[in-house]
Parts: C-alpha cells; structure tokens; sequence
C-alpha cells in the first residue's frame, strides 16, 4: 500500500444543499433550500444528477429536504470527519488541518505537528480564510453496501447539529449507530447574523413515521442479521480508522480545488475596503471672530451701495 495516502469512505456521489454559478464574470457558491444528489462527473454548467435525486422526489418539481441513509460506521469520527481547514488557492492542497488543540501543517520543510488556537487565535488562519469543513459520508439505497454519499459543509450549524445527533445516537443505539435507519433533513433558521433571512443546514433524525423506539429495535434486528451473515462492524471500523490516519491530510489537490471553489470562495487578502480614517470635529469658532466676520461683510455691502450710487 502506498505510504502517506490517506484511504477515505469510497465516495459514489456527492449531496449538496447548493450549487456553483457565475456572476458577473466569476465563479461563486449559491445556496439552496433543498438537497441535489449528484454524481462525481462537473459539467460544464455544474454536477451531474445521480438518478436517485429524481428517485426521492415524490415528484419532478418537489423540493428535496430529506433523504433516508444509513451510516457506515459505529464511530461518529468516522462518519463525520470535521476539522479546521485552510488550503492553498494555487495547488488546492491542504495547508493546515486541525482541531483546536493540535494541527498538521505543510511548510517548506514536510508535514509538521503544531499548536492549533482555532482561527480566531491563529494568524495563518488570518491571511488563508481556515474555517470549520466538515465531511459526512452516508450510505442511499442498498446498491452499493460500502460505498458512500458525501456531504461536505463548512456551516457551523450542520457540524454541530450532525456531531451532536451522531454522538446521542451511538449512545442510545448501545455503539450500533450505522445499523439505524435514520434520515437526513433539510432545516432552517433565522438569526440576527443573517439578517432575519432563512439559512438552511443539515440535521440527522430518524425516519419519518417512525419513533426511536421503533428505530431502535430495528437496529438490533439489522445487527443479528449481520452477525448470522458473518458482518463484522468491529473490523470494519478498524480498517476505516487505520486508512484515515495513514496520511497527513484527506483532501487530495484535486478534491481541493473543487472545495475550494464552494466553499472558500473569498481570498482574505482581496476586495476589502479600504480603512475609513476618522475625521477629527470642526472646532467651534470663538464669538469674536463671528462678530467680526459678520461686520466685514456689512461694510463690503456698504461700499458696494455708495459705488453703484456714483456711477447712476
């Protein structure tokens, strides 16, 4: 096996909850209030649909806002891989990925381990736009048992939620998330940041019409036809966790580039406006001097009378 080559979920497809256009001669992200399932082949005018994407609407023009998956493994970490990132504009390799408390980082001389402060607190993350970007990997349909959808976001709100519903869900499932028939769905919400407009992220759930209970006792009946069939989850999780590990960062150039066209669309260091130096206030002009203006201009008044009196 090739050393430094981080083996990732196989990816047959990608869910996205907004699309890539161009404006006014520029290629930007546009975001969307329903999902699109699409393949791993960009067309010119953007990513293919998968056939499922058409599968899942109860009709052509239905808005897309949940589909049913499955997860591939127990681990949350392993499902959802998040981490501050930032990468290189040129190549779309990675630069530095961490977690806020450690991260690896490509400088002249390799891949080094450093200190991670969080954006907030970094300066590289200052001039390369680092933000949270996380993966999520999920499985649709029954086609392919090992092959994955991913969703990538850089929302904080579908992080958080997703981290946190993966975390309960492995506690109540006793570790047996990924055989839970759960749902993803489509969620909005307004904030003063957002200037009461809606934003749309991503949350994990059971199915509709099912109760967790139900989901629950669906998971251990999944779980002993696995184990009769000789499925071992255990092993499975192993393996992931090992080829995630094997190299420095995830993210190939290639997968860079395309990440970083939807979702690190603006370079720090272009388009900001220009500091707005302060004026200092017009001083108020002493009494005196008013006065003084004011009978200038009387006497300027006066001459102009006399003078065009002498001329008639």
């Amino acid at each position: 096996m090739l050393k430094g080559l981080a083996l990732t979920p196989p990816v047959v497809g990608r869910i996205a909850i907004g699309k890539v256009v161009t404006k006014d001669g520029a290629r930007r992200p546009d975001k969307d209030d329903e999902f699109t399932i699409t393949t791993q082949i960009q067309q010119p005018d953007g990513w293919k649909l998968h056939p499922l994407d058409a599968a899942l609407r109860s009709s052509p023009d239905a808005k897309l806002r949940a589909i049913p998956v499955r997860l591939l493994f127990n681990d949350p970490d392993l499902n959802l891989r998040a981490s501050y990132s930032a990468f290189d504009r040129a190549t779309g390799r990675p630069l530095c990925v961490g977690n806020g408390e450690t991260c690896r980082r490509s400088t002249a001389s390799g891949v080094q381990t450093l200190a991670c402060p969080s954006p907030e607190g970094c300066e590289l993350a200052l001039k390369t736009n680092c933000k949270p970007y996380g993966r999520l990997n999920v499985r649709i349909g029954e086609e392919d048992e090992l092959g994955s959808f991913v969703f990538r976001t850089t929302g904080f709100n579908s992080i958080r939620t997703l981290a946190a519903r993966l975390r309960y869900f492995q506690a109540l499932s006793g570790d047996q998330v990924s055989a839970l028939p759960l749902e993803l769905r489509l969620r909005g919400k307004s904030t003063a940041q957002s200037f009461r407009t809606p934003i749309f992220y991503v949350d994990l759930t059971v199915r509709s019409g099912s109760t967790l209970a139900q989901a629950l006792e669906a998971a251990r009946e999944e779980v002993g036809a696995r184990k009769t069939a000789g499925f071992d989850q255990v092993a499975l999780d192993k393996a992931a966790r090992a080829g995630i590990a094997a190299g420095a960062f995830e993210e190939s150039s290639e997968e860079g580039k395309s990440s970083i066209e939807e979702f690190f669309p603006d370079d720090p260091e272009q388009g900001r406006p220009e500091p707005v130096q302060p004026q200092e206030p017009a001083k108020p002009r002493p009494l005196g001097s008013k006065l003084q203006r004011l009978a200038a201009q009387a006497r300027g008044a006066k001459a102009k009378e006399i003078g065009l009196a002498a001329t008639s």
